[in-house]
């Protein structure tokens, strides 16, 4: 009788982020932390354009909507003291964040998970001025890496395409906000889905997928009118 072989596990984690999310900036120390104890783990940090994400999919962002806003920095300051991490939040919000994507881009794959932590924290952390490209390349320099290098070589057209081609390949792909987790050929969506993407990557994850193509395919019982213009 032949024995089943145990599934495959994967160590190959896919992060898309912009730092525009606060959620990026916690999800960054979950990784982090992470990483420190799962040092076989491979990390993959994806630069994408939150902004373009929306557009895609034809939503608005927290910061669009008031009472999300409000809740959003709520929430924020919750997890954050749950986490132990600082909070102040950039000197702007939101900001344009595309000279920070662009450098994190630039960077070497090895180093963009440190570049982006650096940027994130300090914005989130510590209060700079995200959309400054000097105050991201400080960040940058301060976590030893080279910040006036990385935010001019942002600003070369092959990474500025670059990004623009990862923000498609991300939305076509499904990402419809960050942060959101790859493992395998599932996406996981939230800075507390670190556990369930560990799961996938395991092959553990609980889901069936026989039964979520059954539930999509029932018919809605009600539809959304559109708002009136």
């Amino acid at each position: 009788m032949m024995r089943s072989m145990p599934p495959t596990i994967d160590t190959s984690l896919e992060f898309y982020a912009d730092p525009i999310s606060p959620y990026v900036y916690i999800a960054s120390h979950r990784v982090r932390r992470l990483v420190a104890a799962r040092p076989d783990l491979e990390i993959e940090v994806r630069p994408v354009l939150f902004a373009a994400l929306l557009d895609h999919f034809g939503q608005r962002g927290p910061a669009e909507i008031a009472a999300k806003r409000v809740f959003t920095f709520k929430d924020v300051a919750r997890r954050c003291h749950d986490l132990g991490v600082p909070l102040v939040g950039p000197a702007t919000h939101p900001f344009n964040p595309l000279a920070a994507l662009r450098a994190i881009l630039a960077a070497p794959a090895s180093d963009r998970l440190r570049a982006l932590a650096a940027i994130v924290d300090a914005g989130w952390g510590l209060g700079a001025d995200l959309g400054d490209p000097g105050a991201i390349a400080r960040a940058l320099t301060d976590a030893g890496l080279d910040g006036p290098a990385l935010v001019a070589a942002g600003g070369a057209a092959e990474v500025k395409q670059a990004l623009a081609a990862a923000t498609r390949e991300a939305a076509a792909r499904g990402v419809f906000g960050v942060p959101t987790f790859g493992a395998r050929d599932e996406l996981l969506f939230g800075q507390d889905r670190l556990d369930d993407a560990l799961r996938v990557l395991a092959g553990a994850d609980p889901v069936d997928p026989a039964q979520v193509i059954e539930m999509l395919a029932r018919p809605a019982g009600a539809t959304r009118r559109a708002a009136a213009s």
